[in-house]
């Protein structure tokens, strides 16, 4: 009996120490990453660089408009996706049983859609939104095809966040009276609103970093976009013409990198922050 306990213990121990090194793998390559990036761009971030337009191809001047164009794709992407994907997956919770053969089509097809790589979301929405919608190359039309990239991952996070809701809330709200609609807003959904950020972060953070989805729809102009029907260059593919196709625009690059890993950086922080507030706030009333 002894031996069984102390065999447990070490197994615990062994356990502890793999979960706690890979935290620390985790930590030091993001460490590494961060300090790299920063040490190549930190000599050329300025308030000029974030306040001014591209010049010389990007070597010089700074990068207000690719932001501004990134910000616009990734609203249009959030906008669109958001409603949708959080629409289908309370759907395949609250209304359609688990084991039926829509959920298993729609669930299949998600898991499909997550697989497919971004060069074919790409020429999807350069044949379907920018020829066949006549959108052309504009913010608009690559938004929306970064939408139909992150439908899956929302849809599927969400979906395994509301079912990690016990059951008896259901029912106990069903017993206390309370209508269905209701028991939703008021109970499961902040819940579920950890899962719910927890998608949206890793939504926002393939938006951001996406180039080759964008390089067929939204273009490569550098200029500031006058309307979501304007060509925008979104910042990772910024990064990418820098260090691939423009001769001395690695110090331009690193400082674009690091400007975009803080902006993600700032995201996570302040979508977190929200979801613990809006839990304890509804646990609270």
């Amino acid at each position: 009996m002894m031996q069984s306990h102390t065999a447990h213990l070490i197994r615990d121990r062994m356990m502890q120490c793999l979960i706690y090194s890979a935290v620390l793998l985790v930590g030091v390559v993001f460490i590494w990453i961060l300090t790299d990036l920063a040490r190549g761009g930190i000599a050329h971030l300025s308030w000029e660089f974030l306040t001014e337009s591209p010049r010389d191809a990007g070597r010089a001047g700074g990068i207000v408009s690719i932001l501004v164009s990134t910000l616009l794709i990734l609203c249009v992407a959030l906008l669109a996706a958001v409603p949708l994907a959080w629409s289908t997956a309370i759907l395949l919770v609250e209304c359609v049983p688990a084991t039926s053969p829509v959920g298993k089509t729609v669930r299949f097809s998600l898991h499909v859609l997550a697989g497919v790589p971004s060069i074919v979301f790409g020429l999807f929405g350069n044949a379907f939104f920018s020829i066949y919608l006549g959108l052309g190359f504009s913010i608009l039309s690559g938004g929306l095809t970064l939408a139909c990239m992150l439908l899956p991952i929302l849809t599927s996070t969400a979906e395994a966040g509301l079912r990690a809701v016990p059951d008896t809330c259901r029912l106990s709200a069903s017993a206390l009276g309370m209508a269905r609609t209701a028991t939703l807003i008021h109970l499961i959904l902040p819940a579920a609103a950890p899962a719910l950020a927890a998608g949206l972060l890793l939504g926002i953070g393939r938006a951001l970093a996406e180039t080759a989805a964008l390089l067929f729809t939204s273009g490569y102009v550098e200029r500031m976009p006058g309307s979501l029907l304007d060509s925008g260059r979104a910042l990772a593919l910024h990064i990418f013409d820098l260090s691939m196709n423009v001769p001395g625009g690695d110090m331009p690059a690193y400082a674009s990198a690091l400007v975009l890993v803080t902006l993600l950086l700032c995201i996570n922080i302040l979508a977190m922050k929200l979801a613990y507030g809006l839990q304890r706030r509804r646990i609270m009333t």
